[in-house]
């Protein structure tokens, strides 16, 4: 890993002064190559703090358009954005707020065919998807190539996430063996969504990925966090792994 030059001493001088990081802890992060499954609600505040927090190598997969819709909780994207790429509307953002980091984008729909090549060559991935049939998929491309993940999902006023490490950790199919039929699962386009709750899980999630490229604190590992913005309350339940996950059983 390179030193920091005098600019990046500045410019990220308050992860320096931080004793868990310092100047190690960012070079880490300037190497880093992360993977971001959604430009939406959760991606928007994932993108924008591993952005600033000077990730080497960003990559953000979404095949939608900027709908008006979305500008409620969707920071990323702008009113002038309306009908324009979500994946070309980011990288404008991002690329303004941090030229050294690299963006590299995916306008296209994640699937069977195309998740493995995908996500190879990245350090870790993060879901910022709101459908079940992705969520899934992504857990077991990730479980099978052995790369960690960081699942996340909201609805309403509550969000749930975890930390998966292949192999060391409960993944997501260990807690919710399969999808719910398509009349029973709900996403935020048909109950709703506090916009402000999209942000504050999405925080949670980029906190999960520096911590784990930077090797510091604990990971939300064999751990479902949730929480309920209506209430303001915080939940920690523990996970194990099943040894008759399909996905991760050995």
């Amino acid at each position: 890993m390179t030193e920091l030059n005098k600019e990046q001493l500045e410019r990220y001088s308050r992860h320096v002064l931080l004793e868990e990081l310092g100047e190690k802890g960012q070079e880490k992060l300037l190497a880093a190559r992360i993977l971001l499954v959604g430009a939406g609600g959760l991606g928007s505040p994932i993108s924008l703090y591993l952005t600033a927090a000077g990730t080497g190598t960003i990559g953000i997969v979404d095949h939608d358009v900027v709908d008006l819709s979305n500008l409620q909780r969707q920071i990323v994207h702008f009113t002038k954005d309306i009908g324009r790429s979500k994946v070309e509307s980011a990288e404008e953002k991002l690329h303004a707020l941090n030229p050294e980091v690299k963006i590299r984008t995916y306008d296209l729909c994640l699937d069977a065919e195309n998740i493995q090549e995908i996500i190879s060559g990245y350090d870790f991935v993060v879901d910022g998807t709101d459908d079940f049939p992705t969520k899934f998929l992504i857990n077991d491309a990730c479980v099978a190539a052995g790369i960690p993940f960081s699942h996340g999902g909201i609805l309403q006023f509550t969000g749930q996430t975890m930390t998966v490490l292949p192999g060391k950790s409960a993944c997501y199919r260990c807690v919710f063996r399969s999808c719910p039929p398509p009349d029973v699962a709900s996403t935020c386009s048909k109950a709703g969504t506090l916009g402000a709750v999209a942000g504050m899980l999405g925080s949670i999630q980029a906190a999960e990925v520096l911590k784990y490229v930077t090797g510091t604190g604990e990971l939300l590992t064999d751990t479902l966090l949730t929480f309920d913005a209506l209430t303001m309350s915080f939940r920690k339940i523990g996970l194990k792994r099943r040894p008759d996950c399909a996905a991760c059983r050995e």
